[in-house]
Formats: C-alpha cells, sequence, structure tokens
C-alpha cells in the first residue's frame, strides 16, 4: 500500500504558544538592546518591582490564547501598552504582542462589533501615547507613537481583509454546494417525470391494445363455427394490434437503453386515421371530423392528442361496445379541441357480444359516475401539463363525451 507523508502541523494552541514565546523574548530582549544603544535616561526595566520587564511579558504571553478569547486579550495587551508608555519605560519592541492581538481581533471577530471594539481601543491608545509623550526628548522621537498609532490600524485592517475573504469563500462553498443540491434534485425531478412519462405512455398502449383484443377475442369465440371468415379477420386484427402494440412499447421503453437501434417516432396527428380504423374493426361506427391546418402542431400537443383519442376510444370499447362515436378536432386562434362523443350502448340482435357487466360497473373509469378511473387522471394530467385543460361528463342522450383543450404553444413539460 502507497504511503502518503503527511506534513507535520502542531495545533492550534500550540502554535499560538510558541509565537507568544517568540514575541515576548523579542520584546524584552528588544527593548533591552535598543535601550543599552540609545543610552537615553529613560525609566529601567527594573523599576517599580520589574514593572516594566513585567508588561512586556505580559503583552507576549497574553498572545497564547488569542483565539480563544480575542477581545480579552486585546484589552490586556492595549492596558499593558498603555500602562508601559505612562510609567515613560523605554521604548523599544513593546508593541509586538498589541499588534497581534489587534490583528487577531479583527481576524477572529463577527465583522462590525470587533471593528468597533478595535476602534475605540485604538482612540484610547493614541490619546494615552500622545499624553505619555508631551514631554518626550528627543522631540524627533515623537514619531514612534505616530508610527505605532499608523501600525494599529494597520494591523486591525489587514486583520479584517483576512477576516471579509474568509466570509466571501465560506458564501462561495455554501452557494456551490447549494447549487450542487439543486442540480441533483433537478436531475432527480427530470427523472422522477420521465418514469411517469414512460408509464402513462406504458399504460395508453397497453390497455388500448388489450381492450381490442379482449373485443376480438370474444368475436372470435362467438362466431368461429358459424362465420370463419369473420373469426380469421379477428384473429389478424388480433395480430396487427399485438404487433403495433409491441412496437409501442419498444419505442417507449428504447430510452433505457443506450442504443438507438429499432426506434420509431411517438405516435401524433399521423396515425389518428390509423386509430380510428383500428376502432373500426372493434365494432365502432367512427366518424371522424378534423379541421387542422397545414402547418404542423408542435410534438408534444400531438402526442397528447393521439393519446388523449385513444384512451377515450379504449374507454368506450371497454365499457360499451359497439356503438357510434364521433370524433372531432378543431383549431382556434391559439387552442386545439378535441371532443369524442359515444351514444352509448346500442346493440342490435346479432352484434358480437360485448362486456356482460352493467355499466355502472365500469362507467366511473369513463367518468360518469363516482370517483373517475385512472384514464380519466390521466387525460386531465396531459392537458394540464400542457397548460390545457379537460372535461369528462354523460350526456343527455345517456352516452359519454370527452372535451379537452390544449394551448397551441404548450406551457408545460412534455406530456
Amino acid at each position: 500500500m502507497e504511503h502518503r507523508a503527511m506534513p507535520f502541523r502542531l495545533p492550534v494552541l500550540a502554535q499560538d504558544v510558541v509565537l507568544a514565546l517568540f514575541i515576548t523574548v523579542m520584546q524584552v530582549q528588544g527593548t533591552v538592546v535598543l535601550a543599552a544603544a540609545r543610552g537615553t535616561e529613560q525609566r529601567s526595566l527594573a523599576e517599580f518591582g520589574y514593572l516594566g520587564l513585567a508588561l512586556l511579558v505580559v503583552g507576549g504571553l497574553v498572545v497564547s490564547v488569542r483565539r480563544l478569547w480575542p477581545v480579552p486579550v486585546f484589552v490586556t495587551a492595549a492596558l499593558a501598552s498603555l500602562v508601559y508608555y505612562v510609567f515613560e519605560f523605554p521604548d523599544g519592541y513593546g508593541w509586538l504582542g498589541l499588534f497581534v492581538a489587534l490583528y487577531t481581533l479583527t481576524a477572529y471577530g463577527d465583522g462590525r462589533r470587533s471593528l468597533v471594539v478595535a476602534g475605540v481601543g485604538i482612540a484610547v491608545l493614541a490619546v494615552g501615547w500622545l499624553v505619555a509623550a508631551a514631554d518626550i526628548e528627543p522631540r524627533a522621537a515623537i514619531g514612534w507613537v505616530f508610527f505605532r498609532i499608523g501600525a494599529s490600524v494597520m494591523s486591525a485592517a489587514l486583520g479584517e481583509s483576512v477576516r471579509s475573504r474568509r466570509v466571501i469563500a465560506a458564501d462561495a462553498q455554501v452557494r456551490a454546494e447549494l447549487a450542487e443540491r439543486t442540480r441533483e434534485e433537478e436531475a432527480r425531478a427530470r427523472v422522477d417525470a420521465e418514469r411517469l412519462r414512460i408509464a402513462r405512455e406504458v399504460h395508453d398502449t397497453v390497455a388500448h391494445a388489450i381492450a381490442i383484443i379482449n373485443v376480438q377475442s370474444g368475436v372470435t369465440a362467438h362466431v368461429l363455427d358459424k362465420r370463419p371468415e369473420v373469426a380469421r379477420e379477428a384473429l389478424q386484427t388480433i395480430e396487427q394490434t399485438s404487433s403495433r402494440a409491441l412496437r409501442e412499447m419498444r419505442t417507449i421503453l428504447g430510452v433505457l437503453r443506450d442504443d438507438n437501434n429499432g426506434r420509431v417516432p411517438y405516435p401524433g396527428l399521423e396515425q389518428i386515421d390509423e386509430l380510428t380504423a383500428k376502432a373500426r374493426d372493434a365494432g365502432l361506427d367512427i366518424k371522424l371530423e378534423q379541421s387542422l391546418p397545414a402547418a404542423p402542431l408542435p410534438s408534444a400537443v400531438g402526442i397528447a392528442v393521439y393519446r388523449i383519442l385513444q384512451e377515450s376510444i379504449t374507454n368506450v370499447i371497454r365499457h360499451v361496445g359497439p356503438t357510434r362515436v364521433t370524433v372531432a378536432l378543431s383549431q382556434g386562434i391559439d387552442v386545439l379541441e378535441i371532443r369524442v362523443t359515444d351514444e352509448g350502448r346500442c346493440a342490435a340482435p346479432g352484434d358480437a357480444p360485448t362486456d356482460p357487466h352493467p355499466p355502472a360497473q365500469h362507467r366511473p373509469s369513463n367518468g360518469s359516475s363516482a370517483r373517475p378511473g385512472h384514464g380519466i387522471l390521466g387525460m386531465r394530467e396531459r392537458c394540464q401539463l400542457l397548460g390545457g385543460d379537460l372535461d369528462a361528463k354523460p350526456t343527455p342522450t345517456g352516452g359519454f363525451e370527452v372535451t379537452a383543450r390544449l394551448p397551441l404553444v404548450p406551457t408545460g413539460s412534455r406530456p
């Protein structure tokens, strides 16, 4: 197994302790060396019980907990510096710990509050430093006071810059994660929508084919001995219907495969004549009335029209049997209207046998009583997905009528 060399890194608290020791040594040693080099008559660090030395040590060691308590660390370092210069101890590197504390306050603070604390602290320090240096000699040494003030402001500004960049990076990370989750949710929604579409297409195809096969098999059983030529025609219709249903199933489920072999376009307005011909073979007397323009309709609208007609005709075959059906397609300015009307049961002596169950038991699937079946719900969902609507209700003469209105420019997703 390959082992990667992991870089050694001290814990945060250990890093701050090392930094605090370094600053303490620099403050004490640097101040002692500079004081000796200048040879001024400033107060010795040993006076007042080594107060000056203690203030330098405190101002350095307090940095060890700077990230745990930024505000108390800054206040401690600021008080140590203020007392140090008020007592006129020798100037040197005694401000290192203060600058680090200021940087930490703004870099790890909460923005506005930490800036206010830093601003107030710098103002108090500036006044105290200037007052303590009122009688400083030589006068040119007052430049170090302004250096401390300017360096304090720069330390606070640097810390705020680091904090702002950290916040911006964190926000960018959150937005990236949110965008990734959104993309995943959209992908799942598209997959769910595609599954629903496939399920709806499978339902429409299988239900229509089974209804026709059921009727034609009943005809075959009824006339097999007396009229074999009629039975032969019924068997041919069953063969053609099942073959077409299998082709449509392969087309619908073809999206689940990677290859494009054997796929055919989804059914649309071009297959309406074939659909009505199959319905006539199943015993329906269909009258087709069309007033469509020469310009092709959007594919989503064409598929929806075909499926609505297919489901409506399937319901008539399944729940009514041989009857007269009027299919009307008419286009308005921006709406296409589909109307399928049947006249109800009109079986005559000698007709092929139909469903033996009374209409009241099956008509709910076609919407006339009780709650609507899946067929009506599926057609209504197709219309709503395109921004249209559907109405299904009994007629006064005992039949049933399905009316769908689809916009020519779909406002929703494809059915």
